[in-house]
């Protein structure tokens, strides 16, 4: 099990505002700042994302290497899928095609295997994906 993820972003704020309109319709609702002057030399500076008191989705400003991450964010029914896709759009997400696309089930998975595909503005696979046998019904 992870405990966190760091994403490096070419534009900070621009990410954090991504994140901010995307992130809390998959409950993702906190927020933490974190100065890189309080931990060890060179600690970047961080802006984190977690729910349920954890902190575990973190943004530091530099040179991304999109292709080399994807990023799968749970959702809690089918409806969170779409809300979370409907906001990324409105923020800048582009569709990924490639990976699936719009909204709807990824058969090639499971039959009951449910996501959208999209890249956040930096590039990045983002995945909002419903699996029905992970959730209590």
């Amino acid at each position: 099990m992870l405990d966190h993820v760091f994403l490096t972003v070419s534009d900070i704020e621009r990410s954090v505002a991504f994140y901010e309109a995307v992130l809390p319709h998959l409950g993702i609702l906190a927020r933490h700042n974190y100065d890189g002057k309080d931990g060890p030399a060179g600690h970047p500076d961080l802006k984190g994302f977690g729910a349920n008191g954890r902190m575990f989705f973190w943004l530091k400003q530099g040179v991304p290497h999109a292709e080399a991450v994807h990023l799968g964010f749970i959702a809690h029914n089918k409806a969170e899928v779409h809300a979370a896709y409907d906001a990324a759009i409105v923020h800048g997400a582009t569709i990924h095609h490639a990976a699936g696309g719009a909204p709807g089930s990824r058969l090639h998975y499971d039959p009951n295997y449910y996501a959208a595909n999209l890249l956040d503005p930096d590039g990045y696979s983002l995945e909002f994906v419903y699996k029905n046998w992970q959730h209590k019904e």
